[in-house]
């Protein structure tokens, strides 16, 4: 079992805690993270890019002058692709970028993201997150007693109402619940905290799956 300090909001170290060697000391597949975080970000591609094809653009749909005679090249219409101002050939359409990515593989990444975060020491267990007030200045003084000066992720078992307030307006800090931790949201941040009770969570629902 992978054993870890357990800090208060202080970062005093008040006990200790083991954590499933599956889930928070598996070998770190880059391969997995890299398909995983592909696969996160092809979900989050709005797929609204479009351009009008000739059928689409306006302009009037005349023919411009006579097949023969003139000594020009035969025209159709104005709204040709080889027009200025015509439709475009074979230009993007709205799509949907997202595709499904095996259940097994997404937990395997996740896996090796927690393992990689702890094993660089970018991972602090956190006794709780108890705040008094929903104040922002209250949730950045915690995360500066943490060390967590530049980005950072929150893991939070339950309605933290106090947490989430006071820290949805702090750049770069971003608060989640156990199901919703993603390989990417944890390469994209620094530093992770995580609840006890979150860590306690994870490891229970993690252990046992892929690797």
């Amino acid at each position: 079992m992978a054993t870890v300090d357990i800090v208060n909001l202080q970062n005093q170290k008040v006990g200790q805690m083991d954590l499933s060697d599956e889930v928070f000391a598996a070998e770190i597949n880059e391969a997995l993270l890299y398909e995983s975080v592909r696969h996160y970000m092809a979900g989050r591609r709005s797929g609204t890019a479009k351009t009008k094809t000739r059928h689409e653009v306006a302009g009037s749909g005349k023919k411009l002058w006579k097949q023969k005679g003139t000594g020009r090249a035969r025209m159709g219409s104005i709204r040709s692709p080889l027009w200025r101002h015509g439709g475009t050939t074979h230009g993007p359409v709205p799509r949907d970028y997202s595709y499904r990515l095996n259940k097994k593989m997404i937990l395997g990444a996740l896996k090796s993201a927690l393992s990689a975060k702890l094993r660089d020491g970018e991972l602090k267990v956190v006794d709780a997150f108890a705040f008094a007030e929903h104040k922002t200045r209250v949730v950045r003084q915690a995360l500066n007693a943490l060390e967590a000066t530049k980005t950072a992720l929150l893991v939070d078992a339950g309605e933290n109402v106090n947490l989430a307030r006071g820290s949805q307006n702090l750049e770069g800090v971003k608060l989640v619940g156990p199901k919703g931790v993603t390989a990417y949201d944890l390469l994209k941040h620094k530093l992770v905290l995580i609840s006890k009770e979150a860590a306690e969570k994870l490891s229970a629902s993690l252990a046992g799956g892929a690797k």
